[in-house]
């Protein structure tokens, strides 16, 4: 099985696999490191740079008694070697799991197709299942069920899987984005069948209004710098100021650009929640790895 979206899962095999992150993650408090996956190897793509997504991977592998091979684009060269189905068909000879960070979604679709293990998706230019995980983890350790979420920003991979992962989840969401910067209209179609679609408008004060959490992402994505001063332009008015967020949570999926879309001070609250959704990435990462391992 693979996992390449958010809603790769069904309604109760989400809620399974944030279970077994939550399990994992109060385990190894008590007990340290585990042999859930001991002699289990996890081979890593990555066609971008990474901070979180490199060292939380790595180290649930290690923390759960496996091992992480990095392939970076010196390594690996999709689309330049070789054909990605034919590094698909002999990384799945190698390991027991791909994860693969590249711009390009139809790479890890024709990964997944050919692998023959399961594939992870950790990032591409349409999707970023895997920091949903982390985010719906975060929202059930700080809040009761009835929460209001507001994405205020744009409505980019991470915020198109967390509408996916919230439609699931029974979330509240607004989505504030400027004009021409939602999120795609197939994706809130998925959503809609999936439970209910997000609430949408272009006026970022009307979708704060209600809520509870607030999360924010960059307005520039990597890939995206030669339309930073477009961006900016599109973009302004959406910061978020602790006179915006007042008494609310706040949610980056990191990393951030201070000055843009958050201030440095609303960054460095003490009751900001960031770092905890940070840190889930390890965890529902593991829970994951896990949950994938036990249906082969």
């Amino acid at each position: 099985m693979n996992f390449l979206d958010v809603d790769d899962l069904t309604t109760g095999e989400l809620a399974a696999v944030l279970d077994r992150a939550a399990a994992i993650k109060a385990d190894y408090r008590d007990s340290g490191a585990s042999d859930l996956l001991e002699g289990q190897t996890l081979g890593m793509i990555f066609e971008k740079p990474s901070t979180r997504t490199r060292v939380s991977f790595e180290t649930g592998m290690t923390q759960l008694g496996g091992h992480a091979v990095f392939l970076g684009p010196d390594d690996i060269g999709l689309h330049g070697r070789e054909p990605v189905k034919d590094i698909a068909r002999a990384l799945g000879r190698y390991v027991d799991f791909v994860m693969a960070r590249v711009y390009d979604h139809a790479d890890v679709v024709e990964l997944g197709e050919y692998a023959e293990v399961p594939v992870i998706n950790a990032l591409t230019d349409d999707a970023h299942p895997c920091q949903t995980l982390a985010d719906l983890l975060t929202i059930r350790e700080h809040f009761d069920e009835d929460v209001s979420v507001a994405w205020v920003g744009d409505g980019n991979n991470v915020c198109q899987s967390f509408v996916l992962g919230a439609a699931m989840s029974g979330l509240d969401l607004t989505v504030a984005t400027p004009e021409g910067y939602g999120v795609d209209d197939g994706v809130l179609k998925r959503a809609e069948g999936l439970g209910t679609a997000p609430a949408t408008t272009t006026d970022p004060e009307a979708a704060i209004a209600g809520a509870d959490v607030v999360y924010t992402d960059v307005w520039v994505s990597m890939g995206q710098e030669d339309e930073r001063a477009e961006k900016l332009e599109a973009f302004e008015g959406f910061g978020i100021t602790p006179e915006r967020l007042g008494d609310r949570k706040l949610m980056h999926c990191l990393p951030a650009h201070r000055g843009e879309e958050v201030t440095d001070a609303v960054i460095e609250r003490d009751d900001a929640i960031v770092w905890d959704q940070a840190e889930n990435r390890l965890h529902a990462q593991k829970g994951l790895l896990a949950w994938l391992a036990e249906q082969e």
